[in-house]
């Protein structure tokens, strides 16, 4: 038998998760959709059953592969936890590949295939302790995001002992309670950085499972878009969140040439630090190029003593050479570089907010924000193409 769970693999590209099968048919080399290098705990998962491969990724399955209905048969390779493998014999070769960066716990290997109701039993982990925390493990949140707590209770407890503070070795006991929620109220700030948590379950007879310290962090910026909650999944199906659909683009018109995301799954790209960013590309031949997000929520701009506007992007050298803008509402500002399509690497283009309020924005209600190729509204005949990608739209002190 031989199989490979990996990142960055054969299967899966950066940040995806692959599942390599060598099959009575042949090597089946099959990726996921989903990115997990986004500095978060991710429950993984493959399964081989009788010729369908599937991807689980925090319980819920990939798209499946098919191969053949055994396992194939080949060369004998020994096994490695974090390394590729091309041993013949013990402690043997790795092969080439580079080692998993990154930390793993709690390794299973199943001599038969799981269901997704066990695949959610063994994610669960230990059924006496509180799960499911919410902000998730690790998380970054927004300062105007963050009011409580909340996680799922364990299924012999009958309080829960809550434990906060900003230092992870010497957490404030806050008392004993029923609910599976706690208000937060005056013990979070803006740029407050780390802060840890635990719930103790107790038993109706007194007996404390000591839970799991969790920790979610409040940055020195608001967040306007960090592009990781959008998703491949089908318009019309739960949790759909594609990105053209917040980020409206050309699609339809014949006066604007963006397009925001790939044309096919996945539509986004990797990440700046996180799982994902927004590739925009743009045609600006007879037409300039835009991508607009309406915002219904956090228009107010000048909170937390915010005055700058910081969005990363990345070109490409191949792109063609044209400006860059972003716009709140009519209100337009072009980046100095006429030619940062083409500009490499991930770049920081800070804005300052009074740029905008100069041409009539109210920043303590801002309507929508557009990023754009291109003289807005002066298209010329001769415009290039090319893609850019976009991350973390961030406001900053």
């Amino acid at each position: 038998e031989y199989y490979r769970l990996e990142i960055n693999g054969s299967g899966g590209g950066p940040g995806q998760v692959g599942w390599d099968v060598l099959t009575s048919s042949g090597q089946v080399d099959y990726g996921s959709i989903k990115r997990v290098n986004d500095g978060l705990w991710h429950h993984v998962t493959g399964v081989y059953d009788k010729g369908t491969m599937t991807i689980y990724i925090d319980g819920v399955p990939e798209p499946s592969a098919v191969g053949g209905p055994t396992f194939g048969t080949g060369n004998t390779r020994f096994g490695f936890i974090g390394a590729n493998s091309e041993a013949t014999n013990f402690d043997g070769s790795r092969g080439s590949g580079a080692p998993i960066s990154g930390e793993v716990d709690d390794i299973r290997i199943y001599h038969r295939a799981l269901t997704a109701e066990e695949i959610a039993e063994v994610m669960r982990g230990d059924p006496k302790l509180a799960g499911s925390p919410a902000p998730a493990r690790n998380a970054i949140v927004d300062i105007r995001d963050i009011s409580s707590l909340s996680w799922s209770k364990g299924d012999t407890a009958a309080s829960h002992d809550v434990y906060f503070g900003a230092d992870r070795d010497a957490m404030e006991f806050k008392g004993n309670q029923a609910a599976t929620s706690f208000s937060l109220a005056d013990l979070v700030e803006f740029g407050g950085g780390d802060y840890y948590w635990r719930i103790d379950e107790v038993e109706s007879d007194g007996t404390v499972i000591a839970g799991t310290a969790w920790k979610f962090t409040v940055p020195d910026y608001l967040i306007v878009d960090d592009f990781e909650s959008y998703n491949d999944i089908e318009e019309g199906q739960p949790d759909s969140n594609r990105i053209y659909l917040t980020w409206i683009d050309g699609f339809g018109t014949t006066t604007n040439g963006s397009q925001a995301g790939n044309l096919d799954p996945p539509f986004m790209s990797e990440g700046r630090t996180g799982a994902q960013a927004m590739p925009l590309l743009y045609d600006n031949a007879g037409k300039t190029s835009e991508a607009t997000r309406t915002l219904t929520s956090k228009k107010d701009w000048t909170e937390h003593g915010v005055t700058k506007l910081s969005i990363w992007f990345s070109g490409d050298s191949a792109n063609a050479a044209d400006r860059m803008f972003v716009a709140l509402g009519n209100a337009v500002v072009y980046h100095p570089d006429d030619a940062a399509t083409q500009d490499t690497g991930w770049n920081e283009w800070v804005i300052d907010l009074q740029e905008f309020a100069n041409q009539g924005t109210d920043l303590a209600n801002v309507p929508s924000i557009t990023l754009g190729f291109g003289t807005r509204g002066a298209p010329v005949a001769t415009g290039g193409t090319g893609s850019v990608q976009f991350d973390d739209i961030e406001l900053i002190p």
